[in-house]
């Protein structure tokens, strides 16, 4: 080996062959080590121990393994006889490799409107050779393009990078969407081992083509006063890709749309433009319209093109109008107490339909209150009852009423306004103690605020003034605040604890006023009330001595009064009755109470002047008497023994009947009348006889029930005869 120690084998040939310097001194034996050798991959290489011929004994890729790095020995006798040598052997390269592409297929997209020699997309081969020689130098090109229209060569490639790009113009999404190309790889510059791919290039669609409205000229109808009513939709179509800003529409009227009656929007698809009423349309103004309408889209072209338009003829179908109240909401300010049928305002409506003449009526619809009242065909309105602004119809001081007008029509046609009516506040109201009970203590008490309430609005209201009225004035004082509603209220000394009315009068600042009682709880404790504490023993509802005597005369003076009028109205019905007629043409029905109400029979008094008061009460009535000769007095008993009331009775009757002076006689009695007489004769010769013979006393139980009585008197019926038909303690006169 000499003194080298590295030596660089060039497998140029089959065998190379080392040497040791020393090999004609000792005898060497050759042995090599390291990868390749005895290291994996074992076995590559393998040297002869004797002449040192260095031995290859399989094929080399240097696409695996480019190079390796061995170690020779030159050994005596086992132990070396110089130092190792290194050996490194370099794989010299062939073209033993073609180029392979990154992909079986490559895909680009370019746009329809590309320019020419715009790139598209790369191809990319790959070479295992050495790069460093032309083992690995790759060259490109186009074998085929399909379709080959509508030129041949539409595309180029660079042939060292693979760049395709755009060689000629003419691409068209709308008739050849995608193109395929073969593309070939050669190493050796082009000369050596080939491959294929294929590159699919997409064309995208470009905004080139506007959109077409399918018809071109319509005629539609709308009614009028009808707002965001649909007119009508207008398709179009579009060659570019559906669904993309290039074919999506968007639309606007060119002409006739001056006052922007009219909207048009793009409808969900995106491929019709939809019209509608934008304002009210009105007949009896403009009638009819022509709009031209454009279309185009989202993006802009992507070159010159003309766009579509559409003539839209729209015809106002006429229809019933409701009147209109101008101005629609009407103010007017009145005072609260305005007299009832003042005028309000005339309320006025103008009803659009000029060419139907119809006549307009007026109605109220929410006058809640109940406050106004509206002639139908004048439209005036006026007070109906009085009003009044503390009313909760009346929200800050405003009465808001609806009111309609409607037409004549066959389906008549109903505008409404608004009527509000400022009422402007009077002193109405008397102010009052909102609190009707507050509590003290009786020692050094903290004085009780209490709130003055007037439902008057400023100016009507406070400040107000209050005062104690009578004695109260002994016990309590009371002051206001002119800034506020308050009044104070404390004792003027220290009471007994319990219960006491305070009686005050409050003026507002017209002094209008109002007495209010207070309930002052007075209770045992001092300065601010926590818990009232009243004795048992305490006096209650405490009213000073001079209110008592007052409120006494007061009700003496009422009761002297009330007897006065009884009095009165008793003279009256009585000077009333004397100057009745006796056979007035008139039908009434008179019950008389004689007061003999009472006990029982054994309590009675029968007084039979009582059947004289027809003719004493009516001097006017002359009585043609025939008296009897007789002038002596029978004795009547007056007063009943004990259990003897029917032998009472027997007795005076037979006494009546013996006095000539007593009824019946042959007179005209009157009693009382009613009506303007009777046919019926007179009742003056009924007698009564001491003989049963004489009298048939059985008829009587024939006259109904106010006759039983006396039946069973005249027919013996025994005394305890049930008397449960005539109510007790009661005389029925017939």
């Amino acid at each position: 080996m000499g003194n080298s120690r590295t030596a660089k084998v060039l497998l140029l040939l089959c065998q190379v062959q080392i040497k040791s310097s020393k090999e004609e001194q000792v005898a060497i034996t050759y042995k090599i080590t390291g990868p390749g050798a005895d290291q994996p991959p074992e076995g590559i290489f393998t040297v002869d121990g004797r002449s040192g011929v260095l031995y290859v004994t399989q094929m080399l890729d240097r696409e695996k393994t480019t190079r390796y790095s061995l170690w020779a020995h030159a050994l005596n006798e086992g132990t070396d006889a110089e130092e190792p040598m290194k050996l490194i052997i370099n794989v010299i390269d062939q073209n033993d490799n073609a180029p392979k592409f990154t992909q079986n297929t490559f895909y680009g997209k370019v746009s329809e409107s590309t320019d020419v020699d715009d790139s598209v997309m790369r191809v990319t081969a790959v070479d295992k050779d050495d790069p460093q020689t032309n083992n690995a130098i790759i060259r490109y090109r186009i074998k085929t393009q399909m379709p080959q229209l509508p030129k041949e060569n539409m595309f180029s490639i660079n042939s060292v990078s693979g760049m395709i790009r755009v060689m000629a113009d003419g691409l068209d999404r709308e008739t050849h969407p995608e193109y395929k190309l073969i593309i070939e790889a050669a190493d050796m510059e082009g000369e050596g081992l080939t491959a294929t791919c294929t590159a699919v290039i997409t064309i995208t669609d470009s905004n080139d083509n506007a959109p077409q409205f399918t018809i071109k000229s319509i005629s539609t109808s709308v009614p009028e006063n009808e707002v965001g009513v649909e007119v009508v939709r207008l398709k179009v179509t579009d060659k570019d890709e559906i669904g993309s800003p290039n074919a999506n529409t968007k639309y606007s009227i060119i002409k006739g749309n001056e006052e922007k009656r009219f909207n048009i929007t793009t409808g969900s698809n995106k491929m019709e433009g939809i019209l509608t009423a934008a304002k009210d349309l009105d007949f009896e103004s403009i009638p009819v319209f022509t709009l031209l309408v454009v279309v185009t889209n989202e993006v802009p072209f992507s070159g010159l093109v003309s766009t579509s338009t559409a003539t839209v003829n729209i015809t106002v179908v006429d229809k019933n109008e409701p009147p209109v109240f101008s101005p629609a909401e009407i103010h007017k300010m009145i005072a609260e107490n305005v007299a009832i049928g003042s005028s309000v305002v005339n309320l006025r409506a103008k009803d659009p339909d000029m060419a139907r003449k119809q006549s307009v009526s007026y109605q109220l619809h929410n006058d809640t209150a109940r406050w106004l009242s509206v002639d139908k065909d004048t439209g005036s309105v006026k007070v109906k009852s009085s009003m009044d602004r503390e009313s909760h119809y009346v929200k800050d001081s405003e009465y808001t009423v609806l009111v309609l007008a409607y037409d004549n029509d066959t389906i008549p046609a109903t505008g409404t306004g608004t009527l509000v009516v400022s009422l402007l506040d009077v002193n109405d109201n008397h102010p009052l103690i909102k609190q009707r009970k507050a509590s003290l203590c009786n020692s050094d008490p903290f004085p009780v605020q209490l709130d003055i309430v007037d439902l008057d609005g400023p100016g009507h209201a406070g400040p107000f003034t209050v005062e104690l009225q009578g004695e109260y004035w002994i016990n309590w004082t009371i002051s206001t605040n002119s800034t506020s509603n308050v009044a104070t209220l404390a004792p003027k000394r220290e009471l007994s604890p319990g219960d006491y009315y305070v009686l005050m009068r409050i003026y507002d600042v017209g002094m209008h006023y109002q007495d209010s009682t207070l309930n002052v709880e007075l209770c045992r404790c001092q300065g601010a009330v926590s818990s009232c504490f009243i004795p048992r023993y305490a006096p209650h509802l405490h009213i000073p001595s001079l209110a008592t005597f007052v409120l006494g005369t007061v009700f003496g003076v009422l009761l002297l009064l009330l007897l006065l009028l009884l009095l009165l109205r008793r003279r009256r019905r009585r000077r009333s009755e004397k100057k009745v007629p006796l056979f007035e043409d008139e039908s009434r029905s008179n019950i008389f109470h004689y007061d003999e109400e009472g006990g029982g029979e054994e309590d009675q008094k029968y007084n039979l002047c009582q059947l004289h008061n027809g003719l004493e009460n009516r001097p006017e009535v002359f009585c043609m008497d025939a008296f009897p000769t007789v002038h002596i007095r029978p004795c009547y008993h007056l007063q009943p023994q004990p259990n003897e009331i029917c032998n009472f009775i027997k007795d005076n009757l037979r006494a009546a009947d013996n006095d000539p002076v007593a009824p019946p006689y042959d007179s005209l009695l009157v009693f009382d009348y009613e009506g303007v007489g009777s046919e019926a004769g007179s009742l003056s010769s009924i007698n009564f006889s001491d003989s049963d013979e004489e009298q048939d006393a059985q008829s009587l139980a024939h006259w109904r029930l106010r006759f039983n009585r006396f039946a069973d008197l005249y027919t013996g019926a025994s005394e305890d005869d049930d008397d449960t038909e005539t109510l007790p303690g009661k005389t029925e006169w017939v």
